[in-house]
């Protein structure tokens, strides 16, 4: 699990079977100071969150599945929104 602040969302007209239907984030994430950790990566979301909150995120592939069927490309998911 990591921190990340979403930066925007991402919008696509082709895509994995799989995908159809869920939100994709652009998430930054970020070291435990609060500053960047490498690039921004794409994160599924189905807890609503918007451009500039905070989020918890998880790059278990297994729960991904769970939720998007086995044959997911899918790697990041939000896993929460930690308290302000």
């Amino acid at each position: 699990m990591q921190l990340g602040r979403v930066k925007g969302k991402a919008t696509s007209t082709i895509k994995h079977p799989t995908f159809q239907g869920e939100r994709l984030l652009i998430v930054q994430l970020e070291t435990e100071t609060g500053r960047p950790d490498g690039e921004p990566i794409l994160v599924f979301d189905r807890l609503g969150a918007g451009a500039g909150d905070r989020v918890i995120c998880t790059n278990d592939g297994r729960a991904l599945q769970d939720l998007l069927g086995p044959t997911t490309p899918g790697r990041w998911s939000v896993l929460g929104l930690p308290d302000r």
